[in-house]
């Protein structure tokens, strides 16, 4: 019996992993994003889309226990925040300069370390699961480190073929969105005053954004039999999968237009 097709969305996105200041309260950091420095980065032109992951601060990793595979998040490590920001075309990521200075200074007022991970347009997708105006009640975002020995194209193929098509199998999911990362250089996003430290051992090279009805269906998903055996296939090409929960998913920018005021 035919299937039919996984529809999605090539985008052209980008992450940067961020880590708030340690000499104030966590939640001061938090706050200043989505405050003053979002409308920073929200006035960048040519943003299709621009929207702050704020990671619960007690995050020690959701993904199933997998051999092979570390799936509890080191603690040193442990990332507060991704900013995921989709362009609306390869010129506009270059149109950016004015407010990429801003934002450059303005880093250090909120973060110790950032990460800037990129991959080529069309890399990141956006899947079609669950019904038209179905509502995210819980997020899940997963980043996944590449098997030594495992290359970057075979990497990408079984994100993109295998994995993503198995997760939106499963049913369980209202949202899903991958990203696939190019060798990440500190050179991309080499910002004053704030650490960029990131041992070869501890990159990512992609990431996996899931959303659920409610907290209820994302634990029922963490705890199937589907997602156990996905898993198992998943170690023979990653060598971790840090699952972080979601506590807040703000939009800033939608479809090219600066929104009043965030959307969750």
């Amino acid at each position: 019996m035919a299937t039919t097709p996984l529809k999605f969305r090539k985008r052209f996105s980008s992450s940067i992993l961020l880590w708030v200041r340690s000499d104030q309260p966590r939640q001061t950091g938090l706050d200043y994003w989505k405050g003053p420095h979002s409308k920073i980065i929200s006035a960048s032109p040519g943003l299709d889309e621009y929207r702050q992951t704020h990671l619960a601060e007690a995050n020690h990793g959701l993904w199933p226990s997998t051999p092979g595979v570390e799936t509890a998040i080191p603690s040193g490590r442990k990332i507060d925040g991704v900013a995921q920001v989709t362009f609306q075309s390869v010129l506009s990521a270059l149109a950016g300069g004015e407010q990429n200075k801003l934002a450059f200074k303005d880093e250090v007022n909120v973060f110790r370390r950032t990460l800037l991970y990129l991959g080529l347009p069309n890399w990141a997708r956006w899947y079609e699961v669950g019904r038209q105006g179905d509502k995210v009640g819980s997020r899940v975002l997963v980043y996944l480190r590449r098997r030594d020995g495992v290359s970057g194209g075979s990497f990408r193929r079984f994100i993109n073929d295998k994995l993503a098509p198995a997760l939106a199998g499963t049913e369980a999911l209202k949202e899903l969105r991958t990203e696939t990362f190019l060798p990440w250089s500190k050179g991309l996003w080499n910002t004053p005053n704030v650490a960029h430290d990131n041992p070869a051992d501890q990159r990512f090279h992609a990431s996996v954004m899931l959303g659920f009805a409610s907290a209820e269906e994302q634990a029922a998903f963490f705890e199937s039999g589907k997602l156990a055996d996905l898993s198992a296939v998943l170690g023979r090409f990653a060598s971790a999968a840090h699952a972080y929960q979601v506590s807040e998913a703000l939009t800033f920018v939608r479809d090219g237009a600066i929104l009043p005021q965030y959307q969750r």
